[in-house]
């Protein structure tokens, strides 16, 4: 029996239109929003003996109990119902004291299923060791187990599971996004992909709405001065102004192959020089001709005789040879070509391999 491959290939198209730019606040985060981790060791009951059965969920418990004036050993105690967690959430930029967070619960022993349990209230704490919330409540696994005497069923991870708005923020940790520097205030914008050319286009668009108030840093970082006029009140709403305007992304020569899956991304940038390929039996032609133009227009003297590049290119299995190449073509019209004859993952990737160790394709090549 052979096993079928599937050719997963996206090309990438770049948007001529300036108008069909991308928004600012969609290609950059604005320096100092963002969230803080949390974490903490929590304990889950009530399971219906899928919980697990190492010491330290017993510790807690022992702990538990002598908080309440039980006082207990771990070995008077046994598992199954319980089990030990960790606790992770993210605390937001601007969640206030009061506010609800959703926590994740991950088993770390080895319980066999998380369904059905409550996490008793757990402290989370940054990583300055301070407790920014508190989590409790039912947990969801989001699938299920049925089990019989002698076979079982499972729908999705069992021992990891999620508590929506199961922390009580109860301390806050505000962003501070606006820097004050020599008596100007400065926001920071930081591109999330690199490059000198977007960073230099976002300058310029924000320029044309606010005159001379933005410096490019470097490939990912330009630094917004607020106008003098705007008080304290209105930095929101510069924010918001600056980031709604439009800006051409500048996509880079990459190509990205994930041998896995055989899905090959390819950028529209990225170019082929000169060069000949034969994969087995697999030949690829590229070929520059030219034609003669010659308009026709009835009684007028209009048009003048021209001659027009012409580039074809064929795909052909049959003895391998080369075909010499006078002129670059795009690697989205080698990639629809190859496609479309339905050319292997293993056919695909081997051509651009060889392509980039010859120096012809014109990108930089990830593998995954």
């Amino acid at each position: 029996m052979k096993s079928r491959l599937t050719v997963s290939l996206v090309v990438l198209l770049s948007l001529a239109v300036a108008s069909n730019g991308e928004r600012i606040k969609d290609i950059v985060d604005i320096q100092g929003v963002r969230s803080n981790p949390l974490t903490g060791v929590g304990l889950i009951i009530g399971l219906a003996d899928t919980g697990d059965s190492t010491l330290p969920s017993r510790q807690i418990l022992t702990s538990i109990y002598r908080d309440s004036g039980v006082f207990l050993s771990p070995s008077d105690l046994s598992g199954g119902n319980i089990a030990v967690v960790i606790v992770t959430a993210e605390l937001g930029p601007f969640a206030r004291e009061g506010s609800r967070i959703d926590v994740d619960v991950s088993a770390i022993g080895d319980a066999d299923s998380l369904q059905g349990g409550m996490l008793l209230p757990t402290p989370l704490k940054g990583l300055d060791k301070q407790v920014y919330a508190v989590a409790q409540g039912g947990v969801s696994i989001g699938g299920w187990t049925a089990s019989g005497d002698a076979a079982s069923i499972t729908k999705n991870h069992q021992t990891v599971g999620r508590i929506p708005n199961g922390a009580i923020v109860e301390r806050e940790e505000i962003a501070t996004f606006v820097e004050y520097i020599a008596g100007h205030r400065l926001i920071t914008l930081n591109l999330r992909n690199g490059d000198f050319s977007t960073a230099g286009r976002i300058s310029q668009v924000i320029n044309e709405a606010y005159l001379n108030s933005t410096t490019v840093v470097d490939a990912g970082t330009i630094k917004v001065s607020v106008p003098g006029e705007i008080n304290q009140a209105g930095i929101v709403g510069f924010i918001d102004d600056i980031t709604k305007l439009e800006v051409e992304v500048d996509v880079p020569a990459v190509v990205v192959i994930n041998e896995r899956t055989g899905t090959i991304v390819v950028g529209e940038n990225v170019g082929i020089s000169a060069v000949a390929i034969s994969q087995g039996s697999l030949v690829v032609r590229i070929q520059e001709t030219e034609i003669v133009s010659q308009p026709i227009a009835p009684f007028s003297d209009a048009g003048t005789t021209e001659r027009v590049p012409e580039t074809t290119i064929g795909v052909e299995e049959k003895k391998g040879y080369l075909i010499p190449v006078s002129r670059a073509v795009t690697v989205s019209d080698l990639a629809k070509t190859l496609n479309a004859i339905g050319a292997t993952p293993r056919d695909l990737i081997a051509i651009f391999n060889a392509l980039k160790e010859a120096g012809a394709l014109q990108a930089r090549l990830v593998i995954m």
